[in-house]
């Protein structure tokens, strides 16, 4: 068995200080850490319960298949928010069939991030009788 003791995502951008800004300003995650010198160095952010490294350079951008989970506390307030920063805004909020409010945007490479919204009903926030 495999003790994990911490993880993260990594991103390896074409264009990493485009990325940087992208992640850094406009979806404005806070920094773990940073390490080596260049325009290819490293940037570890804060997700939640998690990390997202970009560093080092891509020659084609991540596979479509790889998408980012992104749970927050008001997905309405995201999108103003987002949407004045100059994100690119894939769908707006829509409360999905599974009771989850779901906003979908993209990272300069194309990578599709989904803005999760657990609501006070949610399953994932309340237990019946418990």
């Amino acid at each position: 068995m495999v003790h994990v003791l911490s993880s993260r995502t990594l991103l390896r951008p074409t264009d990493p200080e485009r990325s940087r800004a992208f992640y850094g300003g406009k979806l404005g995650l806070a920094v773990y850490r940073e390490f080596g010198t260049g325009p290819e160095r490293g940037v570890v952010y804060f997700l939640g319960g998690g990390f997202l490294e970009v560093s080092g350079h891509g020659d084609a951008p991540p596979s479509p298949a790889l998408k980012l989970w992104l749970q927050v506390p008001d997905a309405t307030a995201a999108h103003e928010e987002l949407s004045g920063n100059g994100v690119d805004i894939l769908r707006p909020p829509v409360r999905e069939p599974w009771g989850l409010i779901e906003m979908w945007i993209r990272d300069p490479d194309g990578t599709q991030i989904v803005l999760v919204e657990v609501p006070t009903d949610h399953p994932l926030r309340y237990r019946p009788g418990i």
